[in-house]
């Protein structure tokens, strides 16, 4: 791909905070209309990279560009045609949800008249037409990220960052927000965000990259990675509570190999169905036992000996 195709490109990108260096030297490039993802645990380096996309964080050293520009030169050309949601909703709750975005898009130079018009039709795509006039505080908390997409769009932005967009949302509230980024990726704009879910990055991200101490570990389509990394099936067996290490002897050469977490055993394997049918006839005493297939966070503890749940 040529790089007039890129939206952002980095190499060689580093972050410092002191003598610590949060992000070492990382390497990536997003095309335009793509949905890329950052995937790791708390730690991982992957919001210091955001916050130098987002323009409000200088690289300590590396090559950034974004639309083709150095953000350490044109940091206001580049926000103007970028959207922002934080990993945190910071809302003003003493205004309503039509207030919200219109204040916000005065910040773009939109003329107010435009702001209102922009904000009803924002309000109409993430379905909160009718709480335009209602006050952010008792809203719950799928409705103020909603609220927060919104906002984050009042500029027409062809390039939308999201930090960590769905945490501490129930299952139909991510699912909403889920819809309403695959339609903005439909319109073509281009979504970076960062996760630690893996349901999340398999469902959004054309392509991805894991993100472990500071470093970029693996990169790849979702399927990609689990092709690359992992096995077609995992069994995850269940035994009494402190007792896992002490089935290593009597699972082992199971599958192709094995993972000891503290709540269950995991083997990968082509045929999960196949090896719980060895594990019956050795007479190996569970509690439970289910057969499913690989998934990113089997990648990851590949990659990394650790679960992406924090």
């Amino acid at each position: 791909m040529s790089n007039v195709d890129a939206v952002i490109e980095a190499r060689g990108l580093v972050k410092k905070f002191g003598d610590f260096e949060a992000v070492k030297g990382v390497d990536f490039r997003i095309q335009r209309g793509e949905s890329f993802g950052f995937l790791g645990p708390n730690g991982a380096g992957k919001s210091s990279t955001m916050r130098m996309i987002g323009c409000v964080s200088p690289a300590s050293s590396g090559d950034l560009r974004i639309f083709g520009l150095d953000p350490s030169e044109h940091g206001s050309r580049i926000r103007a045609r970028m959207g922002v949601v934080p990993q945190q909703d910071n809302l003003d709750s003493e205004l309503t949800v039509l207030e919200n975005l219109v204040v916000y898009g005065r910040y773009f130079d939109i003329p107010r008249s435009d702001c209102k018009k922009r904000a009803a039709e924002l309000l109409d795509f993430v379905q909160l037409t009718d709480r335009a006039n209602s006050r952010v505080e008792p809203l719950s908390g799928g409705m103020k990220r909603r609220v927060t997409i919104a906002r984050s769009l009042i500029n027409r932005p062809e390039l939308l960052l999201l930090d960590e967009p769905t945490t501490g949302l129930d299952p139909q509230a991510r699912h909403i927000l889920w819809d309403r980024l695959y339609r903005l990726k439909q319109q073509g704009v281009t979504l970076v965000l960062t996760t630690h879910y893996m349901d999340e990055a398999e469902q959004l991200c054309d392509r991805l990259v894991v993100m472990d101490g500071g470093l970029i570990v693996a990169e790849g389509s979702p399927r990609q990675l689990i092709e690359e990394h992992s096995s077609r099936e995992v069994l995850e067996l269940r035994f009494a509570a402190g007792t896992n290490s002490d089935q290593a002897a009597v699972l082992a050469g199971l599958g192709d190999r094995q993972e000891v977490l503290p709540d269950r055993v995991l083997i990968y394997a082509g045929d999960g169905e196949d090896v719980l049918g060895e594990v019956h006839r050795r007479g190996v005493p569970h509690e439970s036992a289910l057969v499913r297939r690989s998934s990113l966070e089997d990648v990851f503890l590949r990659l990394t000996g650790r679960s992406l749940v924090e």
